[in-house]
Protein backbone atom coordinates (compact mmCIF):
# COMPACT_ATOMS: atom_id res chain seq x y z
CA UNK A 1 0.00 0.00 0.00
CA UNK A 2 0.87 3.65 -0.25
CA UNK A 3 0.60 4.86 3.35
CA UNK A 4 0.38 8.60 3.99
CA UNK A 5 0.78 9.69 7.61
CA UNK A 6 0.03 13.21 8.80
CA UNK A 7 1.86 14.01 12.04
CA UNK A 8 2.43 17.24 13.91
CA UNK A 9 6.05 16.15 14.29
CA UNK A 10 8.08 13.16 13.19
CA UNK A 11 11.64 14.47 13.16
CA UNK A 12 11.12 16.19 16.54
CA UNK A 13 10.29 14.53 19.85
CA UNK A 14 10.54 17.73 21.91
CA UNK A 15 7.53 17.58 24.28
CA UNK A 16 6.21 14.95 21.88
CA UNK A 17 6.06 11.60 23.61
CA UNK A 18 4.05 10.21 20.69
CA UNK A 19 7.09 10.44 18.42
CA UNK A 20 8.44 7.07 19.56
CA UNK A 21 5.33 5.12 18.60
CA UNK A 22 4.53 7.08 15.45
CA UNK A 23 8.06 6.57 14.18
CA UNK A 24 7.96 2.87 15.02
CA UNK A 25 4.71 2.38 13.11
CA UNK A 26 6.21 4.04 10.04
CA UNK A 27 9.27 1.80 10.36
CA UNK A 28 7.23 -1.40 10.56
CA UNK A 29 4.91 -0.46 7.69
CA UNK A 30 7.99 0.08 5.53
CA UNK A 31 9.50 -3.20 6.72
CA UNK A 32 6.44 -5.01 5.38
CA UNK A 33 7.02 -3.51 1.95
CA UNK A 34 4.59 -0.59 2.05
CA UNK A 35 5.48 2.87 0.78
CA UNK A 36 5.41 5.29 3.70
CA UNK A 37 5.19 9.07 3.37
CA UNK A 38 5.10 11.30 6.45
CA UNK A 39 3.95 14.91 6.33
CA UNK A 40 4.82 17.33 9.12
CA UNK A 41 4.53 21.14 9.28
CA UNK A 42 7.89 22.86 9.07
CA UNK A 43 6.75 25.36 11.70
CA UNK A 44 5.27 22.85 14.15
CA UNK A 45 5.77 23.83 17.80
CA UNK A 46 7.71 20.65 18.57
CA UNK A 47 10.19 21.25 15.73
CA UNK A 48 10.62 24.94 16.52
CA UNK A 49 11.21 24.29 20.23
CA UNK A 50 13.65 21.50 19.46
CA UNK A 51 15.64 23.82 17.22
CA UNK A 52 15.62 26.51 19.91
CA UNK A 53 16.81 23.90 22.42
CA UNK A 54 19.81 23.16 20.23
CA UNK A 55 18.29 20.24 18.40
CA UNK A 56 19.17 21.02 14.79
CA UNK A 57 21.72 18.21 14.67
CA UNK A 58 19.38 15.87 16.54
CA UNK A 59 16.56 16.49 14.06
CA UNK A 60 18.94 15.71 11.20
CA UNK A 61 19.75 12.35 12.80
CA UNK A 62 16.15 11.10 12.76
CA UNK A 63 15.81 10.37 9.01
CA UNK A 64 18.99 8.32 9.24
CA UNK A 65 17.37 6.18 11.95
CA UNK A 66 14.36 5.46 9.74
CA UNK A 67 15.72 4.73 6.26
CA UNK A 68 13.13 4.35 3.54
CA UNK A 69 10.59 6.67 5.18
CA UNK A 70 9.78 9.64 2.94
CA UNK A 71 9.58 12.58 5.37
CA UNK A 72 8.14 15.76 3.88
CA UNK A 73 8.05 19.01 5.84
CA UNK A 74 5.64 21.56 4.43
CA UNK A 75 5.20 25.30 4.82
CA UNK A 76 1.79 26.94 4.99
CA UNK A 77 -1.18 25.17 3.46
CA UNK A 78 -0.54 21.63 2.25
CA UNK A 79 -1.29 20.61 -1.35
CA UNK A 80 -3.61 17.69 -0.68
CA UNK A 81 -3.94 16.78 -4.35
CA UNK A 82 -0.27 15.88 -4.31
CA UNK A 83 -0.21 14.47 -0.77
CA UNK A 84 -3.15 12.10 -1.27
CA UNK A 85 -2.37 11.04 -4.81
CA UNK A 86 -2.62 7.23 -5.10
CA UNK A 87 -2.90 6.85 -1.31
CA UNK A 88 -4.29 3.57 0.02
CA UNK A 89 -4.10 4.28 3.75
CA UNK A 90 -4.15 7.70 5.40
CA UNK A 91 -3.66 8.19 9.14
CA UNK A 92 -4.12 11.65 10.65
CA UNK A 93 -2.78 12.21 14.16
CA UNK A 94 -4.88 14.32 16.52
CA UNK A 95 -2.24 17.04 17.00
CA UNK A 96 -2.90 18.29 13.47
CA UNK A 97 -5.03 21.40 13.00
CA UNK A 98 -8.82 21.00 12.79
CA UNK A 99 -8.68 22.68 9.38
CA UNK A 100 -6.28 20.06 7.97
CA UNK A 101 -8.39 17.27 9.48
CA UNK A 102 -11.52 18.73 7.87
CA UNK A 103 -9.84 19.14 4.47
CA UNK A 104 -8.57 15.57 4.42
CA UNK A 105 -11.96 14.24 5.47
CA UNK A 106 -13.63 16.23 2.71
CA UNK A 107 -11.28 14.68 0.12
CA UNK A 108 -12.37 11.27 1.32
CA UNK A 109 -16.09 12.09 0.96
CA UNK A 110 -15.48 13.56 -2.48
CA UNK A 111 -14.50 10.19 -3.85
CA UNK A 112 -11.21 9.27 -2.22
CA UNK A 113 -10.73 5.52 -2.25
CA UNK A 114 -8.17 5.43 0.58
CA UNK A 115 -8.90 4.15 4.09
CA UNK A 116 -8.88 7.18 6.39
CA UNK A 117 -8.26 6.94 10.14
CA UNK A 118 -7.98 9.55 12.90
CA UNK A 119 -5.43 8.68 15.60
CA UNK A 120 -6.04 9.96 19.16
CA UNK A 121 -3.28 9.60 21.78
CA UNK A 122 -4.32 12.22 24.32
CA UNK A 123 -6.64 12.86 27.27
CA UNK A 124 -8.41 15.85 25.72
CA UNK A 125 -11.56 13.79 25.26
CA UNK A 126 -12.19 14.19 28.98
CA UNK A 127 -10.12 17.25 29.95
CA UNK A 128 -10.95 19.47 26.97
CA UNK A 129 -13.79 17.85 24.98
CA UNK A 130 -14.50 21.13 23.23
CA UNK A 131 -11.15 20.77 21.46
CA UNK A 132 -12.02 17.29 20.20
CA UNK A 133 -15.40 18.53 19.03
CA UNK A 134 -13.60 20.90 16.65
CA UNK A 135 -12.52 17.92 14.54
CA UNK A 136 -14.88 17.14 11.67
CA UNK A 137 -14.55 13.37 11.33
CA UNK A 138 -17.55 12.77 9.06
CA UNK A 139 -15.30 11.74 6.20
CA UNK A 140 -13.20 9.35 8.28
CA UNK A 141 -13.60 5.59 8.28
CA UNK A 142 -12.87 5.41 12.00
CA UNK A 143 -10.82 6.46 14.99
CA UNK A 144 -7.73 4.75 16.37
CA UNK A 145 -8.01 5.29 20.14
CA UNK A 146 -5.05 4.37 22.34
CA UNK A 147 -7.26 2.75 24.95
CA UNK A 148 -10.63 1.04 25.17
CA UNK A 149 -12.01 3.71 27.49
CA UNK A 150 -11.17 6.39 24.90
CA UNK A 151 -12.75 4.34 22.12
CA UNK A 152 -16.00 4.18 24.07
CA UNK A 153 -15.94 7.94 24.70
CA UNK A 154 -15.76 8.63 20.97
CA UNK A 155 -18.75 6.40 20.33
CA UNK A 156 -20.78 7.66 23.29
CA UNK A 157 -20.21 11.30 22.39
CA UNK A 158 -21.11 10.67 18.76
CA UNK A 159 -17.75 11.98 17.53
CA UNK A 160 -17.27 8.90 15.35
CA UNK A 161 -19.39 6.05 14.00
CA UNK A 162 -16.57 3.55 14.27
CA UNK A 163 -13.59 3.41 16.63
CA UNK A 164 -10.86 0.87 17.30
CA UNK A 165 -8.68 0.32 20.36
CA UNK A 166 -5.05 0.70 19.26
CA UNK A 167 -2.58 0.95 22.11
CA UNK A 168 0.88 2.40 21.81
CA UNK A 169 3.85 0.01 21.84
CA UNK A 170 7.64 -0.15 21.69
CA UNK A 171 9.82 0.23 18.62
CA UNK A 172 12.07 -2.68 19.56
CA UNK A 173 14.38 -2.04 16.62
CA UNK A 174 15.53 1.00 18.62
CA UNK A 175 14.41 0.29 22.19
CA UNK A 176 16.15 -2.81 23.48
CA UNK A 177 18.63 -3.75 26.23
CA UNK A 178 22.16 -2.37 25.94
CA UNK A 179 24.11 -4.61 28.34
CA UNK A 180 27.49 -3.12 27.43
CA UNK A 181 26.54 0.24 28.98
CA UNK A 182 27.65 0.48 32.60
CA UNK A 183 25.05 1.21 35.29
CA UNK A 184 26.03 4.68 36.48
CA UNK A 185 23.13 5.61 38.76
CA UNK A 186 20.23 4.05 40.63
CA UNK A 187 17.08 5.59 39.14
CA UNK A 188 16.28 7.40 35.92
CA UNK A 189 13.10 9.29 35.06
CA UNK A 190 12.32 10.44 31.53
CA UNK A 191 9.35 12.72 31.02
CA UNK A 192 7.91 16.16 31.53
CA UNK A 193 6.79 17.68 34.82
CA UNK A 194 3.24 17.48 33.54
CA UNK A 195 1.73 20.96 33.23
CA UNK A 196 0.08 20.67 36.63
CA UNK A 197 -1.13 17.11 35.93
CA UNK A 198 1.40 15.14 37.98
CA UNK A 199 3.74 17.56 39.76
CA UNK A 200 2.62 16.44 43.21
CA UNK A 201 2.78 12.79 42.15
CA UNK A 202 6.36 13.17 40.95
CA UNK A 203 7.34 14.57 44.32
CA UNK A 204 5.52 11.78 46.18
CA UNK A 205 6.47 8.84 43.97
CA UNK A 206 9.85 9.84 42.54
CA UNK A 207 11.67 12.58 44.39
CA UNK A 208 10.81 11.81 48.01
CA UNK A 209 11.35 8.01 47.79
CA UNK A 210 14.72 8.31 46.03
CA UNK A 211 15.88 10.96 48.51
CA UNK A 212 14.74 8.83 51.45
CA UNK A 213 16.76 5.88 50.14
CA UNK A 214 19.76 7.95 49.12
CA UNK A 215 19.46 6.76 45.53
CA UNK A 216 21.50 8.49 42.87
CA UNK A 217 18.81 9.78 40.49
CA UNK A 218 18.75 11.49 37.13
CA UNK A 219 15.77 13.26 35.52
CA UNK A 220 15.33 14.22 31.85
CA UNK A 221 12.61 16.35 30.29
CA UNK A 222 11.44 19.74 29.09
CA UNK A 223 9.00 22.43 30.22
CA UNK A 224 10.01 22.14 33.86
CA UNK A 225 8.87 25.26 35.77
CA UNK A 226 11.30 27.04 38.05
CA UNK A 227 9.67 25.60 41.17
CA UNK A 228 10.22 22.07 39.81
CA UNK A 229 13.86 22.76 38.98
CA UNK A 230 14.40 24.13 42.48
CA UNK A 231 12.76 21.05 44.00
CA UNK A 232 14.99 18.76 41.94
CA UNK A 233 18.13 20.71 42.83
CA UNK A 234 17.23 20.74 46.54
CA UNK A 235 16.90 16.95 46.38
CA UNK A 236 20.41 16.70 44.91
CA UNK A 237 19.00 15.03 41.79
CA UNK A 238 20.77 15.47 38.45
CA UNK A 239 18.68 17.20 35.78
CA UNK A 240 19.61 16.46 32.19
CA UNK A 241 17.09 18.59 30.29
CA UNK A 242 15.78 17.44 26.92
CA UNK A 243 16.69 13.88 26.01
CA UNK A 244 15.90 13.04 22.37
CA UNK A 245 13.76 9.91 22.20
CA UNK A 246 16.29 7.84 20.29
CA UNK A 247 18.79 8.33 23.14
CA UNK A 248 16.40 7.03 25.79
CA UNK A 249 17.66 3.41 25.52
CA UNK A 250 21.14 4.56 26.58
CA UNK A 251 19.67 6.46 29.53
CA UNK A 252 17.71 3.41 30.65
CA UNK A 253 20.76 1.19 30.26
CA UNK A 254 22.78 3.48 32.53
CA UNK A 255 20.33 3.13 35.44
CA UNK A 256 19.31 0.28 37.72
CA UNK A 257 15.59 1.12 37.88
CA UNK A 258 12.94 3.54 36.68
CA UNK A 259 9.54 4.77 37.80
CA UNK A 260 6.22 5.12 35.96
CA UNK A 261 4.11 8.08 37.05
CA UNK A 262 1.04 8.60 34.83
CA UNK A 263 -0.59 11.97 34.47
CA UNK A 264 -3.67 12.46 36.65
CA UNK A 265 -6.24 12.26 33.80
CA UNK A 266 -5.01 8.79 32.87
CA UNK A 267 -4.74 7.54 36.42
CA UNK A 268 -8.17 8.84 37.44
CA UNK A 269 -10.42 9.04 34.40
CA UNK A 270 -8.84 7.01 31.58
CA UNK A 271 -8.00 3.63 33.11
CA UNK A 272 -6.08 1.17 31.00
CA UNK A 273 -3.86 3.74 29.25
CA UNK A 274 -0.21 3.69 30.37
CA UNK A 275 2.40 6.22 29.34
CA UNK A 276 4.74 5.36 26.47
CA UNK A 277 7.58 5.26 29.02
CA UNK A 278 6.26 2.01 30.44
CA UNK A 279 6.58 0.30 27.05
CA UNK A 280 9.99 1.91 26.51
CA UNK A 281 11.45 0.90 29.86
CA UNK A 282 10.29 -2.71 29.59
CA UNK A 283 11.65 -2.97 26.05
CA UNK A 284 15.01 -1.72 27.31
CA UNK A 285 15.14 -4.34 30.05
CA UNK A 286 15.10 -2.07 33.10
CA UNK A 287 13.02 -2.95 36.20
CA UNK A 288 10.16 -0.54 36.79
CA UNK A 289 7.95 0.49 39.70
CA UNK A 290 4.65 2.14 38.88
CA UNK A 291 2.60 4.69 40.77
CA UNK A 292 -1.13 3.83 40.84
CA UNK A 293 -2.92 3.26 37.55
CA UNK A 294 -5.60 0.73 36.63
CA UNK A 295 -4.51 -1.81 34.03
CA UNK A 296 -8.12 -2.73 33.24
CA UNK A 297 -7.20 -4.18 29.86
CA UNK A 298 -4.53 -6.40 31.46
CA UNK A 299 -1.77 -5.30 29.14
CA UNK A 300 0.96 -6.31 31.57
CA UNK A 301 0.80 -9.57 33.56
CA UNK A 302 1.82 -9.75 37.23
CA UNK A 303 5.58 -9.72 37.65
CA UNK A 304 6.35 -7.56 34.62
CA UNK A 305 6.69 -4.54 36.94
CA UNK A 306 6.26 -3.68 40.60
CA UNK A 307 3.17 -1.77 41.74
CA UNK A 308 3.07 0.90 44.42
CA UNK A 309 -0.29 1.88 45.85
CA UNK A 310 1.16 4.80 47.79
CA UNK A 311 4.48 6.62 48.31
CA UNK A 312 5.46 4.31 51.15
CA UNK A 313 5.09 1.28 48.90
CA UNK A 314 7.08 3.05 46.20
CA UNK A 315 9.93 3.55 48.66
CA UNK A 316 9.83 -0.11 49.71
CA UNK A 317 9.70 -1.33 46.10
CA UNK A 318 12.71 0.76 45.08
CA UNK A 319 14.56 -0.52 48.14
CA UNK A 320 13.74 -4.10 47.14
CA UNK A 321 15.09 -3.57 43.64
CA UNK A 322 18.25 -2.05 45.07
CA UNK A 323 18.84 -4.79 47.64
CA UNK A 324 17.66 -7.84 45.67
CA UNK A 325 19.48 -8.15 42.32
CA UNK A 326 17.65 -11.37 41.51
CA UNK A 327 14.25 -9.69 41.90
CA UNK A 328 15.43 -6.76 39.79
CA UNK A 329 16.68 -9.06 37.06
CA UNK A 330 13.52 -11.19 37.08
CA UNK A 331 11.28 -8.12 36.91
CA UNK A 332 13.25 -6.66 34.02
CA UNK A 333 13.18 -9.94 32.11
CA UNK A 334 9.43 -10.42 32.66
CA UNK A 335 8.74 -6.90 31.41
CA UNK A 336 10.96 -7.38 28.37
CA UNK A 337 9.26 -10.64 27.42
CA UNK A 338 5.82 -9.05 27.84
CA UNK A 339 6.73 -6.33 25.36
CA UNK A 340 8.36 -8.69 22.88
CA UNK A 341 5.36 -11.01 23.00
CA UNK A 342 2.53 -8.49 22.91
CA UNK A 343 3.53 -4.85 22.61
CA UNK A 344 5.91 -4.07 19.75
CA UNK A 345 5.23 -1.66 16.91
CA UNK A 346 5.28 -4.72 14.64
CA UNK A 347 2.31 -6.10 16.59
CA UNK A 348 0.45 -2.81 16.25
CA UNK A 349 1.04 -2.58 12.52
CA UNK A 350 -0.48 -6.01 12.03
CA UNK A 351 -3.47 -4.82 14.07
CA UNK A 352 -3.65 -1.72 11.87
CA UNK A 353 -3.65 -3.76 8.69
CA UNK A 354 -6.44 -5.91 10.11
CA UNK A 355 -8.43 -2.74 10.82
CA UNK A 356 -7.92 -1.61 7.23
CA UNK A 357 -9.26 -4.95 6.00
CA UNK A 358 -12.32 -4.52 8.24
CA UNK A 359 -12.92 -1.08 6.74
CA UNK A 360 -12.61 -2.44 3.23
CA UNK A 361 -15.06 -5.21 4.09
CA UNK A 362 -17.61 -2.73 5.40
CA UNK A 363 -17.18 -0.58 2.30
CA UNK A 364 -17.63 -3.58 0.01
CA UNK A 365 -20.80 -4.61 1.83
CA UNK A 366 -22.15 -1.06 1.59
CA UNK A 367 -21.35 -0.90 -2.13
CA UNK A 368 -23.07 -4.22 -2.76
CA UNK A 369 -26.12 -3.09 -0.81
CA UNK A 370 -26.32 0.12 -2.87
CA UNK A 371 -25.99 -1.85 -6.07
CA UNK A 372 -28.69 -4.33 -5.09
CA UNK A 373 -30.96 -1.51 -3.99
CA UNK A 374 -30.52 0.28 -7.29
CA UNK A 375 -31.08 -2.94 -9.23
CA UNK A 376 -34.34 -3.66 -7.42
Amino acid sequence: MRCVLFYHAFTSCWNNGNAHFLRGVARELHALGHDVIVYEPADGWSRLNAIQDGGTEVLAQVPQLFPGIDIRAYDGSLDLDEALDAADLVVVHEWNSPDLVRRIGRRRTQGGSFALLFHDTHHRAITAPEQVEQFDLDGFDGVLAFGEVLRLIYLRMGWANRAFTWHEAADTKLYHPLPRIERQHDVVWIGNWGDGERGAELVDYLINPTVALGLQTRIYGVRYPLVALRTIAAANIQFGGWLPAHLAPEAFAAARATVHVPRAPYARALPGIPTIRLFEAMACGIPLVSAPWDDVEELFPPGSYLRAADPAQMTRALQLLRDDPELASATAEAGLQTVLTHHTCAHRVLELLDIVEQIRGVRLSATQAEYEGAAS
